[in-house]
């Protein structure tokens, strides 16, 4: 093939710069795109793959990683997800170590570079794909459709569909697409067959495995190499190898998954499934045409199955396979073998990474997830360049104008997408517009307003994401937290107990259940529910604490020990546990228990004020004066704002015949708090006091 032969490259209207001025601009239109996020917080479900994941911390085992899912849960568990990524988590695990700590702007800079990165590597790729590199008369790699594949490259770096992959932390698309990049470039575009390139390729695609599940498509790129048949062989021997490899790693199972996670793998009618599969399809091909209607979850009602074949949105599916049939047609027939090369890879690139996507071989977590796309839109932009290219070659007019405004608009809308990602507030009320029967959305708004004090718009959101889904056991359990605080008590027990029976291991529904129970007096029902909740999460100190308040009320002393004494093994710093085991024990008349359980926690709580402070009123109990006064002071000093710390600090002094210093704490408890129960009776009294003093020596 000559360079005269990609007659369409000349007409792409862009100027032609050189390989290093390329890179260059092509690295700088992807950090505009996604620079924006650099200092954004972790969003959405950071959370559980970042902040609670236990294998970043370098306290962890390294090994651990080889053992969890992304989310850090073992994969031979039953919720776990399957999705093994240990590589991915070890980048994340690396961030950790350079930051000191769980620091957002690390996490966030990494991802905008490796998009640059991989944005930057996709020039070279794309120039293979429609045409091959050639050597000059030097040993310079020359590629035979530089404005092309620059203008591929310029559509990948800025599609605004790579949001979720780059702004959010999860890494896991942009690091698997890595390989298949540097697969496609291990050989510079060599034909010519070989067996190291064979092993190399295998290699590269377990590694980008170790990334995320769609790293197999990695060996997609033996297509552009000679030597078919022994090359598809090994191949193929390898690529299953390495599938039932990760078959193994992930004990054998499907992970498993719910109706609203998927809704149409539960269809009971075959057709029906595989309607709504290809409407899904359609979906996802509109996102890359037009990626204006993006948002962070597409389930719980998002979509609405289509149940009829008078549904209008079977219009969708029909057009979009009569699309890629056309565009099959034209990869297998036309007369141009450019034509041909160029869009066979394209379509090859934008079908295969989407398999494991598309419900056909397993049932997936989700309805349409953008992160999924972020490879399959490599073929998308291959495609459209060829498209641009074409059109350039027979309408000249506006051309330039008209690929300058695509670009432009996608990074703009890859910017305003970006800005969205920064903070959940604006991520979750970016999609009340997108997804308004989305129940999920309006439970995480509701959440996030919880979580920033504004309960009352909370209940709104929460009520909402009830009515659209009725089953949403989550949203019940935190609106009727919220009911419980706000003492609307009948209600918030309706809540909990829907929640519950439709979820019956639903632990912390029913911790809540009882607390509100309690809260009702209905003792006997509350305990029961206190210990199904512990049935359904063995380790549960919240639950043993709330338990040991009920059996405190009902002045079952011994049992209510127990239950703390069971919070405090489970979770060692609990203060409350700790604090309530104290003051039991000092009313109930057990004061040198009292003393060591309080002396006891401090060890583990050093820093803790109310711990220190109900020690200190056991030791004055005591007349252990001098001790009790330390621990007094020592929880004023860490905060010396506590009106009944002062109070009794007074008593203390008051009792042990140091009268100005309780004259001046009686004081300061009185200027913090006026109505302080005892402390005015108390300090009058001292005055009194004092007044005979003067008296008596005047």
């Amino acid at each position: 093939m000559v360079l005269s032969e990609l007659y369409w490259d000349h007409h792409i209207p862009l100027p032609k710069l050189g390989p290093l001025q390329s890179r260059l601009v092509t690295a700088f239109v992807a950090l505009v795109c996604f620079i924006n996020s650099y200092d954004g917080d972790f969003v959405f479900d950071d959370s559980e793959a970042i902040i609670n994941n236990k294998d970043l911390n370098p306290d962890t085992p390294l090994s651990n990683i080889w053992k969890n899912d992304f989310w850090g849960s073992n994969l031979s568990s039953n919720s776990s997800h399957k999705s093994y990524r240990p590589l991915t988590v070890l980048t994340f695990r690396i961030n950790y170590l350079l930051a000191g700590g769980l620091h957002p702007i690390g996490f966030h800079m990494l991802n905008v570079a490796l998009h640059c990165v991989i944005s930057v590597l996709m020039i070279d790729v794309f120039a293979i794909l429609i045409g091959g590199l050639v050597h000059d008369g030097r040993g310079a790699k020359l590629s035979l459709s530089p404005k092309a594949s620059f203008l591929a490259a310029l559509f990948f770096a800025s599609h605004p569909v790579h949001t979720e992959s780059v702004s959010r932390v999860g890494r896991r698309d942009s690091a698997g697409c890595l390989c298949p990049a540097l697969e496609f470039l291990s050989v510079g575009g060599d034909k010519k067959f070989s067996v190291l390139w064979i092993f190399g390729s295998i290699l590269l695609c377990a590694v980008a495995m170790l990334c995320k599940e769609q790293g197999i498509t990695v060996l997609i790129g033996g297509l552009v190499r000679s030597g078919l048949l022994m090359r598809l062989a090994l191949l193929f021997l390898g690529g299953s190898f390495l599938l039932y490899a990760r078959w193994r790693i992930m004990g054998t199972g499907p992970p498993s998954f719910t109706e609203v996670d998927n809704p149409a793998s539960f269809a009971e009618n075959v057709i029906l499934r595989i309607v709504n599969y290809n409407y899904y399809y359609s979906l996802n091909a509109w996102l890359l045409l037009c990626p204006w209607w993006l948002c962070f979850d597409w389930s719980m009602g998002c979509v609405p199955l289509i149940k009829s074949a008078t549904d209008w949105r079977i219009f969708w599916p029909l057009l979009l396979w009569c699309c890629l049939m056309g565009l099959v047609y034209q990869a297998l027939c036309s007369q141009d073998s450019n034509k041909r090369r160029t869009l066979t890879f394209g379509l090859v690139l934008l079908v295969i990474p989407f398999l494991p996507a598309s419900n056909l071989f397993f049932r997936v977590g989700f309805v349409i997830a953008e992160r999924v796309l972020y490879l399959s839109s490599a073929g998308y932009c291959l495609i459209l360049a060829y498209a641009v290219g074409f059109c350039s070659c027979h309408w000249k007019k506006h051309k330039v104008s008209a690929t300058l405004t695509l670009l432009c608009v996608n990074v703009a809308r890859s910017a305003q997408r970006s800005q969205q990602w920064r903070s959940e507030q604006s991520l979750f009320a970016s999609a009340l517009s997108v997804c308004p029967l989305n129940a999920k959305v309006h439970y995480n708004v509701g959440k996030n307003l919880a979580d920033r004090g504004n309960q009352s718009a909370a209940v709104k959101y929460y009520r909402e994401a009830v009515r659209l889904h009725p089953k949403y056991v989550h949203a019940m359990n935190n609106l009727g937290n919220i009911l419980k605080e706000r003492n609307e008590l009948k209600e918030a027990e309706v809540l909990l107990s829907a929640a519950v029976n439709i979820q019956p291991d639903f632990a912390a529904a029913w911790m809540n259940l009882g607390i509100v129970q309690n809260s009702l007096k209905k003792f006997d029902k509350a305990e029961q529910s206190y210990w199904n909740a512990i049935r359904f999460r063995k380790k549960y100190p919240d639950c043993y604490y709330n338990l040991g308040r009920l059996y405190a009320d009902l002045n079952r002393s011994i049992d209510a020990l127990n239950a703390w004494r069971n919070a405090t093994m489970l979770k060692p710093d609990h203060s409350l546990a700790w604090n309530n085991m104290v003051i039991l024990l000092d009313n109930t008349g057990n004061l040198a228990q009292a003393e060591l359980i309080g002396k006891e926690a401090l060890k583990i709580l050093p820093k803790d004020h109310t711990i220190m402070f109900s020690l200190a009123n056991v030791l004055g109990k005591q007349e252990k004066y001098k001790e009790s006064e330390g621990f007094f002071l020592n929880a004023l000093k860490i905060n010396p704002n506590v009106a009944s710390c002062h109070g009794n600090l007074a008593v203390l002094y008051h009792r042990w015949g140091k009268l100005d210093l309780a004259k001046r704490h009686y004081e300061l408890s009185l200027r913090l708090d006026p109505s302080a129960p005892g402390t005015k009776e108390n300090y009058n009294m001292l005055k009194r006091k004092l007044e005979l003093r003067q008296r008596t020596v005047g």
